[in-house]
């Protein structure tokens, strides 16, 4: 008889952990849920600060050229970039794959039928550097924004409006 106690007691016991178990993972669903709520709210709504910097931007008259606005897609070039560049102690041999980021399905298509003077703007911008200054971030930085004026320049010659937005690099190989 003492075993069918011990045996009611630990169904009691079980019993217990389950309704824990079950009510921890009720409130852990909630504070999930809760915390979606609020991020999603936060995201949809505008923040006030944010378009007072766009029209202070606007009032300001800036006069660079600004991308269109839409979604952001990735145009990859078709094959990598690669170049001799001089060095101090000797020249050195540079693969850089390159994807450029583009606002809108029209800079997309824009940007797919201007492959072949893109890839010579930026190879251009590109055998201009120097292997000393390609060793730091810095100089990899100021190439990549060098690549990006020279590009959005001949893109507005050309097309009419700035088509790229930025420059990435996708691999970087210096040997």
């Amino acid at each position: 008889m003492a075993a069918d106690g011990d045996l009611k007691l630990g169904e009691g016991k079980g019993g217990k952990k389950k309704i824990i178990l079950l009510a921890t993972a009720v409130l852990v669903v909630l504070v999930l849920a809760a915390g979606a709520y609020f991020y999603f709210l936060g995201s949809e709504s505008s923040d006030p600060a944010s378009n007072v910097e766009v029209a202070d931007s606007q009032a300001a008259g800036e006069s660079g050229p600004r991308p269109a606005e839409g979604n952001a897609l990735y145009v990859a070039m078709p094959r990598p970039f690669v170049f001799n560049i001089p060095g101090s102690a000797r020249d050195r041999l540079v693969q850089i794959k390159v994807q450029l980021l583009v606002r809108g399905s029209n800079n997309e298509t824009l940007a797919l039928r201007h492959i072949p003077l893109i890839e010579a703007s930026l190879l251009a911008a590109f055998s201009s550097a120097n292997a000393d200054e390609l060793v730091t971030t810095t100089g990899k930085d100021a190439l990549k924004n060098k690549a990006l004026s020279d590009l959005q320049q001949a893109l507005l010659e050309v097309a009419g409006s700035v088509v790229v937005e930025e420059v990435l690099f996708t691999s970087f190989v210096m040997q």
